[in-house]
């Protein structure tokens, strides 16, 4: 498939899932209103989130069509970042909130309505599933479909839980259940949407990308016939899947060593985007450190 076909599909994706999102959205808020249930209250603002993360990626897939410009010379890929950032930094903002609220309610129990909340849930549980069918495909092209993607397998983890809060209120009118199956699963939204955001930091810090070891890269570089030295060696990623890189070849005069680098790093390490400068030995002058004696 293409990839203007890839970026079709996944906005088709998000539209379908915004829909889906909304309507049960409404459906979980007044009926947690109905039921007294912070459980099921909680299931609607993780829908909620989920239509900001789906919405938000709608507008980032379409800044990222955008074409580059002097300025933008990557073009808007980053928003793709950005947009994931944001979208799980959201989640840790609403876990803090749901993790307060189910502790105060372990100090002052209410009474909650068992099945109301079960019926309820039970719809929010078929609507995650349809969604999260809907972006599976698309999770793994996309950082900020990734995001979109946990957002609502957090959801449907919080449905479950609602979902044996239901029976168990219905069946024993243990009302503590309902705070501590929302901290439960608050936790394991914690931990997944940690994952993005440590993901996006270290895009946006312009670390070397997860599978790519930089040593790796210069030592096949140094194996390339000719070659002297390699220095200011840098790769980075522009978005998630457009990773880049630059670097300094100190090499004699041969027409194939740009030609053998370039297929080298293609071939063993997936980098299409580089840039290769390569310097005369006799012009090379090493530099050194001010206050050691060690090469740089």
């Amino acid at each position: 498939m293409s990839h203007e076909c890839h970026e079709h599909a996944h906005h088709h994706a998000l539209h379908r899932s915004l829909w889906i999102a909304v309507i049960f959205m409404i459906v979980e808020i007044v009926g947690g209103w109905v039921a007294n249930s912070l459980a099921l209250i909680s299931d609607a603002m993780h829908l909620f989130t989920d239509v900001g993360a789906l919405l938000l990626g709608i507008i980032v897939a379409r800044m990222a069509r955008w074409p580059t410009t002097p300025i933008m010379s990557y073009g808007y890929h980053r928003a793709e970042i950005l947009g994931a950032l944001v979208s799980a930094a959201s989640l840790w903002a609403l876990s803090g909130v749901l993790i307060y609220e189910s502790i105060h309610r372990f100090f002052q129990p209410e009474i909650v309505d068992g099945p109301i909340v079960f019926f309820i849930a039970s719809i929010g549980l078929i609507a995650n599933l349809w969604m999260m069918k809907i972006l599976h495909p698309s999770q793994h092209h996309s950082l900020n479909m990734r995001a979109a993607y946990l957002h609502v397998l957090g959801d449907l983890l919080g449905s479950l839980g609602v979902i044996i809060s239901g029976i168990i209120l219905w069946s024993t009118h243990w009302n503590l259940i309902d705070p501590l199956i929302t901290i439960l699963f608050t936790l394991t939204i914690l931990r997944s949407s940690g994952k993005v955001i440590k993901q996006t930091i270290g895009i946006l810090m312009e670390s070397a990308p997860e599978g790519i070891d930089p040593t790796a890269v210069q030592k096949t570089l140094e194996q390339i016939s000719g070659v002297e030295e390699v220095h200011d060696l840098h790769i980075w990623s522009a978005s998630h899947h457009k990773v880049v890189l630059s670097v300094h070849l100190v090499a004699n005069p041969q027409s194939d060593i740009l030609a053998e680098a370039h297929r080298r790093l293609e071939a063993d390490f997936g980098i299409r985007h580089m840039t290769i400068q390569v310097e005369h030995p006799k012009s090379f002058e090493p530099k050194y450190c001010y206050d050691c004696e060690n090469k740089l």
